[in-house]
């Protein structure tokens, strides 16, 4: 039930299972606020809101931010060469695949691209996990048994199985809820691949590992040791 609408310049797919009373309006934060509709936020390259709607439905709001240091000069705009290549168009829909296949990853629930010359803009609202924290939160005030590490090696080599790659793989975008259950999320800039490649997956978990030691490195308490990492690692060979 992927819908589109489109007003000027601003183009929008969503859910209509999701939501029946649709507005581009409700990929902006101001709006929700003005709802008292925030449940919270949280920081990074900018601010991710946490959105409930009617009472029930629990989502995730987004704007997109450039890194790096061209992000520093234009903050949120992107070359816009088509509406399926945009940033959000391309998340949308590898989450809508992902729910296909059974991956647990967030459900796609609307994306806006705001298009301005020859730049756009872009939001996107997907679910939310509901009841979890990401490993970093975790791991600064416990640790995990090795049947849990194992399980974030079996989910990830599931998504690497069916050719996800996730662009940003880290110990943030790993999350897991209070029944122990391993969900993945942020795809931005993700795509499909060979899933017979192995050197793309072997890049990921190199990256994974990286993040792993990063945070080690920086925070004052973090729970990871190679033991750990083993356990992950068995994980996904056995999976």
């Amino acid at each position: 039930m992927i819908k589109i609408l489109q007003q000027g310049n601003i183009y929008c797919q969503y859910d209509q299972n999701e939501i029946k009373d649709f507005s581009p309006v409700m990929l902006n934060a101001d709006f929700w606020l003005q709802q008292n509709a925030v449940t919270g936020k949280a920081q990074g390259r900018g601010t991710t809101w946490f959105i409930c709607y009617q009472s029930t439905k629990h989502w995730v709001l987004r704007h997109y931010y450039r890194g790096g240091l061209i992000g520093k000069l234009i903050h949120d705009s992107y070359w816009f060469s088509s509406q399926k290549n945009t940033r959000a168009a391309k998340e949308f829909a590898l989450l809508g695949t992902m729910q296909q296949l059974g991956l647990p990853a967030p459900k796609p629930i609307a994306y806006r691209v705001k298009k301005q010359g020859v730049l756009y803009q872009a939001d996107l609202l997907s679910s939310r996990i509901e009841n979890a924290q990401d490993l970093v939160a975790i791991l600064s005030k416990q640790t995990l048994t090795d049947n849990v590490w194992k399980k974030v090696g079996e989910t990830i080599k599931r998504f690497h199985d069916n050719g996800i790659y996730h662009h940003d793989l880290n110990a943030h975008n790993i999350l897991i809820n209070s029944n122990h259950e391993v969900f993945v999320i942020d795809f931005d800039r993700g795509e499909i691949k060979a899933n017979n490649n192995k050197s793309w997956q072997q890049a990921n978990i190199a990256r994974l590992q990286r993040s792993f030691l990063k945070e080690f490195n920086q925070l004052p308490t973090f729970h990871f040791n190679q033991d750990n990492w083993k356990s992950l690692l068995k994980g996904y060979s056995e999976q």
